[in-house]
């Protein structure tokens, strides 16, 4: 469990007994929500979002505004499991 403030409040960051990661990938996980900044109190209370890293895959929050500010990780999902019904959009330089 992590706590962390953003926009003036107050959040604890924790993760779902079913996650098993590394201390390593939680601090990267905490380093990307901190990137979020103030969008995050654009979500309300039941909210759900993803988060895609290279590092960790596609992270599922699930956010808690009552009684505090909670984000749980979820569920994380390794880039080889994921499926498009479409191919990806290629980046151009």
């Amino acid at each position: 469990m992590y706590r962390f403030s953003i926009g003036g409040e107050e959040w604890i960051l924790r993760f779902s007994p079913q996650v098993y990661i590394e201390a390593e990938e939680k601090q990267t996980i905490l380093t990307s929500i901190l990137q979020i900044g103030n969008d995050l109190s654009s979500f309300s209370h039941g909210a759900a979002f993803l988060m895609f890293t290279k590092k960790v895959g596609a992270i599922v929050f699930d956010v808690e505004r009552i009684p505090s500010f909670i984000l749980t990780v979820s569920n994380i999902i390794p880039e080889e499991n994921w499926y498009y019904d479409s191919p990806p959009l290629k980046q151009t330089k």
